[in-house]
C-alpha cells in the first residue's frame, strides 16, 4: 500500500511530463499504424503530394486537435468577442492580449505534431515517397554521382533493386530522412532546453515558493471540481424537487454571471501583490470589488509553469 501511494504522489508531481510522454508516445504508435498498414506509396507522379500529405497533414491536424484540448485557450477566447463586453472585437488591445500567450500555448499543442513528423522522418517512408517525386532532391545529394531519369525516382520506393543502386552512388532518401529527423529532435531539446532555462531564470519568485504555488494551483483545482459538483448537485436536486411536487424554490445562492467572469480571467502574476491565481485574487479584494482586483500583472511566463493547462479553476 505504502509502494502504491508513493507510485500515485511521484505521477500527480509530474503528471505535465507523464501527460506529455503519452500524448508522445500514442502518435509514435499512430504512425507507425499509417506506416505500415494505410500508407502506400503510388510509384508516379503523385509521389511529392502523397508522401508530404502522410507527413505534414496529420502534423496539422494534431495541431488543431492540440489547440482545442487546451483549457487555457478556451479560457482567453470565450466570450472574448461578445459584443457586450467587448464592442471592437478586432482592437489592438484585445490582440495584444493574446499575443503572449498565444506562443506558449503553440508550444504545448506543437508536442504532438512534432512527434508525428519526427517519428516519420526516422521511419523514413513518407519521405522517401515525398523525395522521389522530384528530381531536386536526387540532384541536390547526389550531384555528378548518377545520372538517373523521372521515372527512375518515381519507382525507387517500390523498387529495392534501384533504391540499394542508388544508395550506393549517393545518400538514400532513407539516410537523409533520417539524417533530418534526429537534426529536428536534437534541435527541438535544445529550444525546450533554453525555453525552460530562460522562463526559470526570469521567475519573479524563488524556487521554493514556485514548488508552493505548484502545490497551491493543483489542489485549488482538485477542490473547485468537487465543491462545483456538489453546488451542481444541490441546485439540480432542488429544482427537480420543485418541478415535482409544484412548490416554489428555497432561497439558493449561486455565484452570478459577473462573479464568473472575474474568476475566468487568464491570470497574470504581479511581484507586488501577493495571489497565486484570480480566485485567490477575487476572494482577497472583496469579491472583486476593490480597485486591486482591476490591476495588471506584470508577469505571465511564471504561470505557466506553475499550473501547465490549469490556468484557472474556471477551465475545468
Amino acid at each position: 500500500m505504502e509502494r502504491l501511494q508513493k507510485a500515485v504522489d511521484f505521477c500527480i508531481r509530474h503528471q505535465t511530463t507523464l501527460r506529455y510522454s503519452i500524448v508522445s508516445l500514442l502518435t509514435a504508435a499512430s504512425e507507425r499504424i499509417f506506416s505500415s498498414v494505410v500508407f502506400k506509396c503510388p510509384c508516379n507522379s503523385a509521389n511529392m503530394l502523397y508522401g508530404y500529405s502522410f507527413l505534414l497533414v496529420p502534423a496539422f491536424v494534431l495541431l488543431l486537435l492540440g489547440y482545442m484540448m487546451s483549457t487555457r485557450a478556451w479560457l482567453m477566447f470565450t466570450g472574448t468577442c461578445c459584443p457586450k463586453k467587448h464592442p471592437q472585437c478586432c482592437s489592438c488591445r484585445i490582440c495584444a492580449h493574446f499575443c503572449q500567450p498565444l506562443w506558449l500555448l503553440t508550444a504545448k499543442a506543437l508536442v504532438a505534431p512534432l512527434t508525428w513528423i519526427a517519428v516519420a522522418l526516422l521511419g523514413a517512408n513518407f519521405y522517401e515517397c515525398a523525395a522521389s517525386g522530384s528530381n531536386i532532391t536526387a540532384r541536390l545529394f547526389c550531384k555528378d554521382k548518377g545520372n538517373y531519369s523521372q521515372e527512375q525516382l518515381y519507382k525507387m520506393p517500390c523498387d529495392e533493386k534501384l533504391s540499394a543502386v542508388m544508395s550506393s552512388a549517393c545518400l538514400s532518401f532513407q539516410a537523409q530522412s533520417q539524417l533530418i529527423g534526429w537534426f529536428l529532435i536534437a534541435g527541438i531539446m535544445t529550444a525546450v532546453l533554453i525555453l525552460k532555462c530562460v522562463n526559470h531564470c526570469c521567475s519573479p519568485v524563488s524556487y521554493l515558493q514556485l514548488k508552493f504555488w505548484k502545490i497551491y494551483s493543483r489542489k485549488e483545482h482538485e477542490l473547485f471540481k468537487i465543491k462545483a459538483n456538489e453546488h451542481a448537485t444541490k441546485l439540480a436536486e432542488g429544482n427537480i424537487d420543485c418541478f415535482f411536487e409544484a412548490t416554489d424554490p428555497a432561497p439558493f445562492h449561486t455565484p452570478s454571471n459577473e462573479d464568473w467572469k472575474k474568476i475566468s480571467i487568464l491570470y497574470t502574476f504581479n511581484s507586488q501583490e501577493h495571489y497565486y491565481s484570480m480566485l485567490h485574487k477575487y476572494v482577497s479584494t472583496n469579491r472583486g470589488k476593490s480597485t486591486k482586483f482591476k490591476e495588471e500583472g506584470q508577469h505571465l511566463n511564471v504561470l505557466e509553469f506553475v499550473d501547465g493547462d490549469q490556468a484557472s479553476v474556471s477551465g475545468v
